[in-house]
């Protein structure tokens, strides 16, 4: 096989990973906000806008600090 086929294959997989896990940070944006609206006393939207800005870290933050007990 040629290696320019080769080639062409690898841009599909990028893409739909690149779509997947667009689609998993928007899935933890929108249980942070709604899980933060019912169990934190800090704002909800500013939880979502942490998470939003540094996904894996805002996510243990929140985790961590955020929730109440």
């Amino acid at each position: 096989m040629s290696p320019i086929l080769l080639q062409g294959g690898s841009g599909a997989i990028v893409l739909l990973f690149g779509l997947l896990m667009l689609l998993v940070q928007i899935a933890i944006i929108v249980w942070v906000y709604s899980d933060a609206q019912t169990r934190s006393d800090q704002p909800a939207f500013l939880w979502a806008i942490v998470v939003f800005f540094a996904p894996f870290l805002g996510l243990v933050l929140y985790w961590l600090l955020g929730r109440n007990q």
